[in-house]
């Protein structure tokens, strides 16, 4: 199970709780993030917090935090299927495009393959992105435990 820290945002008593967890990325861990182009990518047009609603028989306080967990299989799952659905469309597209050309006699002709490749890839692209945001929707993160309050600065008493 993959667990992340959430804060609690609201929790109005009607059997749900808003929380809002930040979102961290590995290309602040690097020694080479300053001159990467990967990381400026990731820093600007990555999400730097998400918030959504959990179901939730329990009461929480607004800036309490929770443990929340996801199942690795979900993120295998959806992983899996945007990453290999597309190279599945390409081969499967560009064999029938071999096909096809060789049944119109256009025998060296790599064209019809190329664009039935490409267009085999797309296809599944956009199937398995429909897929894969179905699995999200389905699989929602759990409250695995309630960690309290953050601890907050400490003021020096004169």
């Amino acid at each position: 199970m993959m667990e992340e820290t959430a804060t609690v945002i609201r929790c109005p008593g009607d059997g749900w709780v808003t929380v809002e967890v930040k979102v961290k990325n590995a290309c602040n861990h690097c020694d080479n993030n300053e001159s990467c182009g990967t990381s400026a990518v990731s820093k600007a047009f990555s999400p730097k917090v998400q918030r959504f609603s959990l179901p939730s028989n329990t009461q929480y306080e607004a800036g309490e935090l929770l443990k929340l967990g996801l199942p690795e299989s979900v993120i295998l799952k959806a992983a899996a299927i945007v990453y290999l659905m597309p190279l599945a469309g390409l081969f499967i597209g560009a064999g029938i495009g071999h096909f096809m050309a060789q049944s119109l006699d256009l025998a060296g002709n790599d064209i019809p393959a190329i664009v039935t490749g490409i267009l085999g890839a797309v296809s599944a692209w956009m199937v398995g992105r429909r897929w894969a945001k179905a699995i999200e929707v389905n699989s929602q993160p759990v409250i695995i435990s309630r960690l309290g309050h953050p601890l907050s600065k400490v003021s020096s008493v004169s």
